[in-house]
């Protein structure tokens, strides 16, 4: 047999959401700031991690090209500047230039969201170990909101969402 439990703690008067209120001025701003944040729905981060991470990408994707073509500073970039093991410069070049390309607008459409981001975590593990292992911290950034996207997808603004809804109601 067990003991009957004691009465909850009634609240204190003024609190909307059945919350304590704090005395100090301070907790009071915490706790109307954690209150406002957990508000904030969990897939905007991912669209904002989508958005950020296709600006970066597509920016150094275009210092790479002029018009359709790759440059010849790209081309001398690779062969003598980054070391990549295991591939051919000219080859290394025209794939990081392609993938710069490619994969933030997927990212952007939210389309193959989590193989775009893969691919752009292998670059950018490629760069950070043989390109520029000194700029780690803004490279530990980028692996974040990569890995964020892969573990938990583009979320409903997405095309990934919209197919997989219409895939779901497609097979039912």
């Amino acid at each position: 047999m067990t003991s009957p439990q004691p009465p909850a703690p009634a609240s204190p008067a003024g609190s909307a959401d059945g919350r304590a209120v704090p005395s100090h001025p301070l907790a009071a701003v915490w706790c109307a700031t954690t209150r406002g944040a957990d508000r904030v729905p969990a897939w905007t981060i991912g669209l904002l991690a989508r958005l950020g991470l296709a600006g970066v990408f597509w920016r150094s994707g275009q210092t790479k090209v002029s018009g359709w073509e790759i440059t010849d500073t790209t081309y001398f970039l690779f062969q003598d500047e980054y070391a990549v093991p295991l591939l051919p410069p000219d080859l290394a070049a025209q794939l990081a230039t392609t993938a710069e390309h490619v994969f933030p607008v997927l990212l952007v459409l939210g389309l193959f969201t989590r193989l775009s981001a893969l691919g752009l975590l292998v670059m950018t593990a490629v760069i950070q170990v043989f390109v520029y292992p000194g700029n780690w911290p803004e490279h530990a950034l980028w692996a974040t909101a990569l890995l964020l996207l892969i573990l938990r997808g583009p979320g409903p603004l997405s095309l990934d969402h919209l197919l997989g809804r219409w895939w779901r109601a497609r097979r039912r």
